[in-house]
């Protein structure tokens, strides 16, 4: 799996973009959806 440097996540999220965080794979092993709130409608 790729995985993108949080420069690039957060250009993402300016632009309106929703992201995908992820956790170790330790840990709970999920991801979470994540937008700018002032793009969610």
């Amino acid at each position: 799996m790729k995985f993108d440097p949080i420069e690039k996540a957060l250009e993402e999220i300016r632009q309106g973009n929703m992201i995908v965080i992820v956790d170790d794979e330790d840990r709970e092993n999920e991801g979470d959806l994540m937008i700018a709130a002032e793009k969610a409608t």
